[in-house]
């Protein structure tokens, strides 16, 4: 059975002119633009990564440190924290905003996740906090 990540945090879905795709959001059918969904997976580890976001995407590619910036370990080690922050939060709907924190992340840290998840991980939780003002941990999110 596959693991599966799945960041939908955003309720408010662009459409554009490009291609798009279907997926389900909160039980609904949305088209979303391809360019707004980012996708990993490793058929081996039996994991799939899906951020919904409009604008993260191109966050990734234009503003986000470039891969091999970071090693794998401090993506694995902030990623931890993050995770762990997100997932408290998620679980506490009358404190923080439940649609913000919307899902429960499976992240295990006995499984070896590779750099590109990590990678993208992390750089979606840096975006998150500068695109709706959070803290989710001591460490201020910068690029």
């Amino acid at each position: 059975m596959k693991n599966l990540f799945k960041l939908s945090l955003s309720l408010l879905l662009f459409m554009s002119c490009g291609s798009s795709q279907t997926v389900m959001v909160d039980g609904e059918e949305k088209k979303v633009p391809e360019e707004d969904i980012v996708k990993f997976s490793n058929e081996q580890l039996e994991y799939d990564i899906i951020i919904i976001e409009p604008g993260f995407n191109t966050w990734l590619n234009s503003m986000a440190r470039p891969e091999g910036y970071y090693s794998q370990s401090f993506l694995e080690t902030r990623n931890r924290i993050l995770v762990q922050e997100w997932n408290l939060r998620n679980l506490q709907p009358s404190v923080y905003d439940p649609n913000l924190y919307q899902v429960q992340i499976d992240y295990q840290p006995d499984i070896d996740y590779g750099y590109d998840l990590n990678y993208k991980l992390y750089n979606y939780f840096i975006y998150f906090q500068l695109t709706y003002n959070q803290r989710l941990s001591s460490f201020v999110p910068r690029i």
